[in-house]
């Protein structure tokens, strides 16, 4: 199957493309969240791609980011809910929104999503909600983790600056330490350094 195309745009229009890679071109179905970030054709592209195989057609649908392309194949997955449908969802909606709508059982935003009624509202939302709750809460891990070895550099380096400063390393620590406990929000290195020596010079 194919999971990535890339070449030139040898045409583009606002519901399909056609990709250009080695002389051979493809089409390619896209939402219109991918057609504003395309560039102009003749230009390179890479698209991130679900490949629909029937008895009678092949059919790719690509898309700007991962996070479309793996919502359109959980969207499809939904009994009801074809490629052209999951598509449109798609261009009528951010998915970040989406994917708090479904989480939240909202069934009034989603029926305000073109060719969305009642009916698909909540079959989304009864057939992917836990699906959806599971995947942010792991997509949120990873941006937590992050931010946690952010921080921890950011100290370090104040650390060794305030060594550099002539500062015992014990003693700089340890003014460290207290202006991270009393902080309630996240420090940029030179907030974090001014506070520091704030402390350090009494």
């Amino acid at each position: 199957m194919i999971a990535l195309i890339c070449g030139k745009i040898a045409y583009k229009g606002i519901s399909s493309i056609v990709v250009d890679v080695s002389g051979v071109g493809y089409r390619v179905f896209i939402p219109l969240s991918t057609f504003y970030e395309l560039p102009e054709a003749g230009q390179a592209v890479t698209l991130h791609v679900h490949t629909s195989v029937k008895e009678d057609a092949i059919n790719l649908f690509g898309f700007y980011t991962v996070q479309e392309r793996d919502f359109f194949q959980l969207m499809i997955s939904v009994s009801g809910i074809g490629p052209k449908l999951a598509l449109s969802i798609i261009s009528g909606i951010p998915v970040h929104d989406l994917l708090q709508a479904i989480s939240r059982g909202d069934v009034a935003k989603l029926v305000g999503i073109p060719g969305v009624g009642r009916k698909i509202a909540e079959r989304l939302i009864l057939e992917l909600k836990e699906k959806v709750i599971k995947k942010m809460m792991i997509e949120q891990i990873p941006a937590a983790e992050d931010r946690r070895k952010a921080g921890e550099m950011i100290k370090e380096d104040v650390l060794s600056a305030l060594v550099n400063l002539g500062y015992k390393n014990n003693t700089a620590k340890d003014a460290l330490d207290k202006v991270m406990q009393v902080s309630k929000e996240e420090l940029t290195l030179d907030a974090l350094l001014k506070k520091t020596l704030k402390i350090l010079a009494g």
